[in-house]
């Protein structure tokens, strides 16, 4: 589906499944604000070539139109969006760059609580040859081991002041007894301040101070976020022109998620995109 004149200088891509985990491309007007003319192209599936293809229906006049298309980091849709919209800046979104960093931090998390898991395991083991009870390693908030690192999972995601009393403590233990976590948290701590920079010529000058700094210090967990920067580099800084992110295509995609829910389902595709089209373009 295509609806041109939906058009406007500030666009989002995005991708959603609709049925039976069936992938749809769906390009909005960040202007519709998830209401009347946000759609402009709904596309099946998310190759390149199939988003080009519709893109390119669109005359040369309102493709000029485009100034700027966020998207997460996915290059099929980088590169679609680079053929059929060459004026067009795109910008990685800036929530997707940040997981990432989280992501890395998540991993320690889980080995450690792997090891843990493992320690706790052969310590039962043991305690049943001897004919003994295992009693379990307690923590001064009243976790177990295993407990601490398992519960500290959204407290990773979080800036310090975000935290509550109890993650407060349970932080504090955390990092006492796992260094490479702590160590982990501030690097990539280090690394969303970034995005606080108002100025692009400031935040490639920190992005590039971050990447040494991951290489020198050794940060392994980190060298896929560093690789990434690097190669998506001129997308992350065009962030810092319009400070624009795929938020508003996150939201959509969770309404047309929610209409799906509330229908139990989706049944006939072609006709649920029809009420789409009708609701959102």
């Amino acid at each position: 589906m295509l609806f041109r004149e939906n058009l406007g200088p500030y666009l989002s891509i995005d991708e959603v499944a609709l049925s039976k985990g069936e992938l749809y491309t769906f390009v909005t007007n960040k202007s519709g604000r998830g209401r009347k003319n946000t759609i402009i192209a709904c596309i099946k599936g998310t190759r390149s070539e199939d988003i080009t293809r519709v893109l390119d229906m669109l005359t040369k006049e309102e493709k000029d139109q485009v100034l700027e298309v966020t998207m997460d980091l996915a290059k099929n849709m980088e590169s679609a969006v680079k053929t059929s919209l060459p004026k067009a800046n795109i910008v990685s979104d800036r929530f997707h760059v940040i997981k990432l960093a989280i992501e890395a931090i998540q991993r320690i998390r889980i080995d450690y609580r792997w090891e843990e898991l493992e320690i706790e395991n052969d310590a039962i083991f043991k305690a049943k040859q001897a004919g003994k009870k295992y009693s379990p390693i307690v923590l001064p908030n009243g976790d177990t081991p295993k407990q601490l690192l398992a519960r500290s999972k959204y407290l990773i995601t979080k800036k310090p002041n975000e935290w509550t009393q109890n993650q407060n403590e349970r932080a504090d233990i955390l990092f006492d007894r796992y260094l490479e976590i702590k160590e982990a948290y501030l690097h990539a701590l280090l690394f969303r301040s970034i995005y606080e920079q108002k100025d692009a010529t400031k935040a490639s000058y920190l992005f590039d101070m971050w990447i040494d700094k991951t290489f020198d210090e050794k940060h392994g967990y980190f060298y896929t976020v560093a690789n990434t920067v690097q190669s998506n580099f001129k997308n992350i800084l065009n962030f810092f022109i319009t400070r624009n992110t795929n938020a508003n295509a996150e939201s959509f995609n969770s309404k047309i998620k929610l209409f799906r829910s509330n229908l139990r389902g989706v049944c006939d595709t072609k006709f649920f995109l029809f009420r789409l089209a009708n609701l959102f373009a």
